[in-house]
C-alpha cells in the first residue's frame, strides 16, 4: 500500500507503497535549499517518516539505522539535535510509517509501526521534550486497538486534535476516529460508530479530510473487496464541517456508518478497472469547488488520469491524460513499488486549474481551464525529491529519495534514500544505512 498524509499528507496505499513523498510536487525551478545531517537511517525498504514544525522547534521521528523508532528535535535556528530512542523497531512492511502531531499543549504524539497490529502509540509529558515519551498501551478502546493501520493525526474545525486509522484488515475494515482534549489528557471517541462498514464483504480506503476555503472537510475514498489491489471499486466522497455531521455533496446527510450502498458514488469504476486506493486526491478550483484527481483504464484499457468536479446534480467527470500505451495493471497484496502516483488539483489564478503527477518517477504537469475542466498543457514537472536527487543529494543505485515536506508551510522537510518497497517481505540482503536529512528552504 501506499500513503500519503496529514490533512494535507494524509495518503495511504493499501496495495502501494507509503512513502514515496515525491508525488507532491515542488515548484517548477529548481529549489534553493540548506541540507544538514540528522541520522543515519534505516535504507531496506521505505516507509513514511514523520515531521512536525512548530514556531520554536523542528521535530523528526523516524526509523534509525537499527530499525528502531527514534525521535528527535532541535531549534527552529539552532544546530544540533536533541535523540531519543522507542521500544519499537521495524521489519519489513512499508505499511508501518510513522504519524507524529503536536498538540494545543505542545506535547507531541507518536503513532508507527502498524499494519494489522495491536496499537503503538507514545506521549511526552513534558512539553517539546523528545526524552519524555511514554508508550500508551490504549487510547480509547483496546477491543477497537488489536488490528489497527494507518494512523493519522491532524485537528478539526476547532483545533482538536483528531486520531483516525482503520480497525481491522484489507477487504474488511472500519474507519475510526478519535479526539483528544489536552486539559484532560485523554482521548476519546469522536464518532459513535465506525465512519463506513463494509459489512464484513469490503473497507473503504480513505483520503483525507482535506480542509478545502468552503469550510468542509473533504474526503474521498474508494472500496476494496480482498487485500488484492486490483479489487478497488467505485469511487465515493462525502463531506462533513465537523468531522462528525456527514453529508453528499448536494447536503443530503448520510446516516453512519457508511455503507456501499449509502454512500455517495462519483464514479462507479469496477473491479479491476485501473483505480487504486488512496491515488484519489481532494483538491480544489479557483471558486473553492472540490475535485477529485484519480486514475483507472479507458476504454483501449489504457491508464488514465481523470478529474471529478461536482457540478448542479452530477458529478463532472474528465479524462485529463491521452496517454498511448500505458497501463498500470497492479495486481496482488503487500506494497507495491508504484508506477504512478497523483496529487490534488491546484488552482492557479482565476482561471486555471494544475493537477500533478508522477509516472515512473517522472513528474508531469496538467493545465485545465477551470470553467471545463479541458486540458490546456502537458509539461514536464518538477518534484522536490527530484531536484535534490539531480544534484544536491547522491542516491545509491538502486535506490529512490524520498521526501517529506511540511504541507509548504515552513520551508522544512525531510529527505533520505531507500530501497523501493518490496511487497512486504524480507530481500535477500540488507543495504548500508543512508543520511537522513533536514532540508531548509523546500517552500521558497
Amino acid at each position: 500500500m501506499r500513503k500519503g498524509m496529514g490533512l494535507a499528507a494524509a495518503l495511504l496505499l493499501a496495495g502501494a507503497a507509503p512513502a514515496q513523498q515525491a508525488a507532491v510536487p515542488a515548484p517548477a525551478s529548481a529549489p534553493t535549499v540548506q541540507l544538514s545531517a540528522i541520522d543515519r537511517v534505516w535504507a531496506g525498504h521505505s516507509a513514511r517518516f514523520a515531521l512536525a514544525v512548530t514556531e520554536a522547534k523542528i521535530f523528526v521521528a523516524y526509523y534509525d539505522a537499527n530499525r528502531q523508532l527514534t525521535v528527535a528535535s532541535r531549534d527552529r535556528h539552532g544546530s544540533y539535535w536533541i535523540y531519543h530512542k522507542l521500544d519499537c523497531w521495524v521489519g519489513w512492511d512499508s505499511h508501518n510509517y510513522i504519524a507524529m502531531a503536536v498538540d494545543a499543549a505542545g506535547q507531541l504524539h507518536v503513532a508507527a509501526n502498524m499494519h494489522r497490529d495491536p496499537l503503538v502509540y507514545y506521549r511526552t509529558r513534558i512539553a517539546g521534550d523528545v526524552r519524555s515519551f511514554v508508550h500508551e498501551p490504549v487510547m480509547v478502546d483496546a477491543r477497537l486497538e488489536r488490528s489497527m493501520t494507518y494512523p493519522i493525526f491532524l485537528h478539526d474545525a476547532a483545533g482538536r486534535l483528531v486520531y483516525k486509522y482503520r480497525d481491522g484488515g484489507s477487504g474488511n475494515g472500519n474507519e475510526i476516529y478519535n479526539v483528544y482534549d489536552p486539559a484532560t489528557r485523554q482521548w476519546s471517541h469522536l464518532l459513535s460508530t465506525p465512519l463506513t462498514d463494509g459489512q464484513g464483504q469490503r473497507n473503504a480506503y480513505f483520503v483525507g479530510p482535506v480542509l478545502g476555503p468552503d469550510g468542509y472537510f473533504h474526503i474521498a475514498w474508494v472500496w476494496r473487496e480482498t487485500p488484492m489491489a486490483e479489487t478497488n471499486h467505485d469511487l465515493s466522497y462525502a463531506k462533513s464541517r465537523d468531522l462528525v455531521h456527514w453529508q453528499k455533496a448536494d447536503g443530503t446527510p448520510l446516516t453512519l456508518p457508511i455503507t456501499l450502498k449509502s454512500g455517495e458514488i462519483v464514479d462507479p469504476v469496477p473491479v479491476e478497472g485501473g483505480m487504486i486506493n488512496n491515488n484519489t486526491l481532494v483538491g480544489f478550483d479557483p471558486a473553492g469547488r472540490a475535485m477529485i484527481t484519480y486514475h483507472k483504464f479507458d476504454k483501449a484499457g489504457n491508464t488514465q488520469i481523470y478529474v471529478a468536479r461536482r457540478e448542479g446534480a452530477r458529478w463532472h467527470i474528465v479524462q485529463v491524460s491521452d496517454w498511448q500505451g500505458f497501463r498500470w495493471d497492479f495486481r496482488g497484496g503487500g506494497s507495491l513499488d508504484s508506477r504512478l502516483f497523483v496529487s490534488g488539483a491546484v488552482p492557479v489564478g482565476k482561471d486555471r486549474v494544475r493537477v500533478s503527477v508522477i509516472r515512473d518517477g517522472k513528474p508531469i504537469d496538467f493545465l485545465l481551464d477551470a470553467a471545463t475542466l479541458r486540458r490546456i498543457s502537458e509539461t514536464p514537472g518538477r518534484s522536490l525529491a527530484q531536484a535534490l536527487a539531480g544534484g544536491s543529494i547522491a542516491v545509491p543505485a538502486g535506490m529512490m529519495l524520498n521526501t517529506v515536506e511540511d504541507n509548504g508551510v515552513s520551508g522544512v522537510a525531510l529527505a533520505w534514500p531507500t530501497l523501493p518497497p518490496h511487497r512486504d517481505v524480507a530481500s535477500a540482503d540488507i543495504p548500508e544505512p543512508t543520511v537522513l536529512r533536514l532540508v531548509e528552504g523546500a517552500g521558497r
